[in-house]
C-alpha cells in the first residue's frame, strides 16, 4: 500500500497486549483529542481481504 505523506496528519505505533482472552492496545492521545474521544465511544476495525486495516469513529466530532 502506497501512502501520500502530504495526506498524513500523525503516524505512530501501539503495542497490543494480550492476557488470555483479553486484547488491549492503546488509542494515542494524539487520536483521542482529534476527535474528541470521552469514555465509552466506539471504534470500528474494518478488515480487508488483503490485509489493510481501517480504524475509524462510530461516535466522536469527525464522524
Amino acid at each position: 500500500m502506497q501512502i501520500n505523506l502530504n495526506d498524513v496528519e500523525y503516524i505512530t505505533e501501539t503495542s497490543i497486549t494480550i492476557r488470555g482472552t483479553r486484547r488491549r492496545t492503546t488509542v494515542p492521545k494524539e487520536i483521542v483529542a482529534f476527535f474528541d474521544f470521552k469514555d465509552g465511544d466506539k471504534i470500528r476495525w474494518i478488515l480487508f481481504n488483503d490485509g489493510r486495516v481501517i480504524i475509524v469513529p462510530k461516535t466522536g466530532k469527525k464522524e
